[in-house]
């Protein structure tokens, strides 16, 4: 019997597609059946007619959802959706687990196999054709230069026109990692002057290569696998009032530094907003329900200061340039089901360094330790191989070789 993958229309807001129709088509070819709920990819600029071609099936939410061997999705769904699900069938997608703990825990109770693509090890080899967090990030980043020179109120170039000279503007992007420095790169193909900081040293080379300047501070917090770690209280004082220099001298910041399932850390303080110069734009990538890096910042929202700044929440980028991020999605959750099928199967190793830790839930049991830890659960430890009994011949001659 074929696996079939399921995909379901998102929640108002959300333009993004978990399947793309090429996606969809090598799925087929390779002997999947692909369940398209009606509708769900028009927001991305796919049309049903589109998925059918590729060898999809078209069909109602509740078909869907019933038929599935697996659902992939781009945000959590909804209550009513697990609520159909039944167990045994899996869930793949952005589920919010190290934020919504008791989300992880109906998934756990009904014996749903979750795949959250928070969680996966990113600095495994093998996981990076799986990295949505990077794939977005990429989307993003390139978005959201577009978007501040969209809501900049002078030009990103300089510009020499017979009326004078238009200064470049100074553009600085807090962060630069893959977000940040697809941002750098769209601001500088822009023509503004660009400037990267970030608190990783190993990330000069980076941001210089796109020809910004690279700017960082006495704080240095170089975490496992070249990613920034969580800053100390005192560390996080002074690496804010060393930036504040920085800010001050820049027209429009860009902000990307997010930590998954934490709050972002807080990198644009209320002093530095108060003091910037009318017409400077924030731009926060981080702007969420959790928080964001600029103080004030709201998602989905433009808040205008007192002193004439303005501050964009700019948390959904990926989901405003909707059908490169969907094609980019989709190829990460393609690579994700090539590597739990076996035979035509889907088979979950909970003990695999990559599965082991995508694998939020599995079988009613929680299975990551990096989710684990959050929930404040042992770690839970690899299956131990069991050692082959030696025949009794092979002991003899081992005896003789002695």
């Amino acid at each position: 019997m074929a696996i079939t993958i399921s995909v379901l229309k998102e929640a108002p807001g959300e333009n993004r597609v978990a399947l793309s129709p090429d996606v969809v088509r090598k799925l087929v070819k390779n002997d999947y059946q692909v369940l398209i709920e009606q509708g769900a990819g028009e927001r991305s600029f796919y049309r049903d007619a589109v998925y059918t071609e590729a060898g999809a099936k078209v069909v109602d939410r509740a078909e869907a959802i019933t038929q599935a061997t697996v659902i992939a999705t781009i945000a959590q769904p909804d209550d009513a959706t697990i609520d159909q699900m039944k167990a045994g069938q899996a869930l793949i997608g952005l589920l919010s687990p190290l934020t919504d703990i008791d989300f992880v825990k109906k998934l756990a109770a009904k014996k749903i196999t979750a795949l959250a693509f928070e969680l996966l090890p990113r600095t495994v080899s093998r996981a990076q054709t799986m990295d949505v967090l990077s794939s977005q990030a990429s989307v993003a980043g390139y978005k959201v230069g577009l978007m501040a020179a969209d809501h900049f109120s002078r030009y990103f170039p300089m510009m020499i026109t017979a009326a004078g000279t238009a200064k470049p503007a100074k553009v600085l992007v807090l962060g630069t990692g893959v977000a940040g420095l697809q941002a750098i790169g769209t601001a500088k193909r822009l023509g503004a002057m660009v400037s990267g900081y970030d608190i990783r040293p190993a990330s000069r080379g980076e941001v210089e290569s796109l020809g910004a300047t690279f700017l960082t501070t006495s704080v240095s917090a170089t975490g496992e696998g070249g990613y920034a770690r969580q800053l100390t209280e005192e560390e996080t004082a002074q690496q804010q009032a060393e930036l504040e220099g920085f800010i001050a001298q820049n027209n429009v910041i860009i902000t990307t530094a997010q930590v998954p399932g934490r709050r972002p850390p807080l990198l644009v303080t209320q002093k530095s907003v108060d003091e910037a110069k009318t017409g400077t734009l924030f731009m926060d990538l981080a702007a969420s329900d959790l928080g964001g890096n600029v103080a004030g910042s709201k998602p989905g929202e433009t808040v205008t200061t007192p002193n004439g700044a303005e501050i964009v929440g700019a948390g959904d980028m990926a989901s405003q340039l909707p059908a490169s991020a969907s094609d980019m999605y989709a190829k990460n959750v393609q690579a994700v089901l090539n590597d739990v099928n076996e035979d035509g199967k889907l088979v979950f190793d909970i003990d695999d360094e990559v599965v082991g830790e995508l694998l939020a839930t599995y079988d009613g049991e929680i299975i990551s330790n990096r989710l684990r830890s959050v929930m404040e659960l042992p770690e839970r430890k690899s299956a131990e191989p069991e050692e082959p009994e030696t025949p009794a011949e092979d002991q003899d001659d081992a005896k003789g070789a002695d």
